[in-house]
């Protein structure tokens, strides 16, 4: 008996090919993901799931290697010169790390459901590297002199931004599941959001942030750039949270 007949319980050995016919059936619904998640990193961590399958890793594992490959990238972004193969090399770590974010979760469908420690587990790497991106940003603005005054503002404004946003999605899910008696994120049946919708939420989006980063070797336009972005999230934010509160009025008592 394998790795994988002792992980899964299930005594298959799927191929990788087989896995992605499966996978394809077990997609979380379109609502409120943008372009980037639909058309790129849900099928790439596909992908990844079904190695990571094949290979007899659990979700658990799967976590820890985004987890290794995202801090990788700001230890990367923290201590290296700021060079266009520093931007790539952190942009490249990462958008792997958040494909591999996609892809615990791909596995643990894959493999008949996960687990509330293990979605706890991928939260907690998610609140760490919200909280750090940022800061990070900042450490290496200050550590090599690219900016200075009030450009030092901007990425620890980002990081509250960029918290608040985290921690406000994830209680509005929970009180969404709370609401209609089921532990899943996204059911089939809740919807899908319009290509238009999903290109307009893009500067949202934690994969362009990440590959904004092959700009960092030219510091002027990577600052403008995250600027940009950083409007562009408080102007969702401004949008969204009545929204959210007119939503959430209409569930009645707890």
């Amino acid at each position: 008996m394998g790795l994988q007949d002792t992980q899964s319980g299930r005594g298959e050995d799927r191929g990788i090919a087989a896995s992605l016919q499966i996978l394809k059936g077990k997609q979380k619904t379109s609502k409120g993901a943008s372009a980037y998640v639909r058309f790129f990193n849900r099928p790439f961590g596909r992908v990844l799931a079904a190695v990571a399958h094949r290979l007899g890793l659990t979700p658990n594992i799967v976590t820890a290697i985004s987890a290794l490959a995202t801090f990788g990238g700001l230890a990367v972004l923290a201590f290296s010169p700021v060079t266009p193969l520093t931007g790539l090399l952190v942009a490249v770590l990462l958008i792997l790390g958040y494909a591999f974010d996609s892809a615990d979760g791909q596995l643990a469908r894959l493999r008949g459901g996960g687990s509330f420690a293990g979605e706890w587990l991928d939260h907690v790497v998610d609140a760490a590297k919200m909280s750090l991106f940022h800061l990070v940003v900042l450490f290496a603005w200050a550590r090599t002199g690219t900016e200075s005054g009030l450009w030092l503002v901007l990425p620890g404004a980002y990081a509250f931004l960029a918290a608040f946003f985290f921690c406000t999605i994830m209680l509005t899910d929970q009180l969404r599941r709370a609401h209609r008696g089921s532990s899943g994120m996204r059911l089939a049946g809740e919807g899908s959001s319009s290509v238009l919708y999903s290109l307009a939420v893009l500067p949202t989006e934690y994969g362009v942030l990440a590959c904004v980063f092959v700009l960092w070797g030219w510091p002027v336009l990577f600052h403008w750039v995250y600027l940009a972005l950083f409007v562009c999230n408080v102007l969702f934010l401004c949008l969204a949270l009545p929204k959210w509160y007119r939503e959430l009025s209409g569930f009645g008592r707890t």
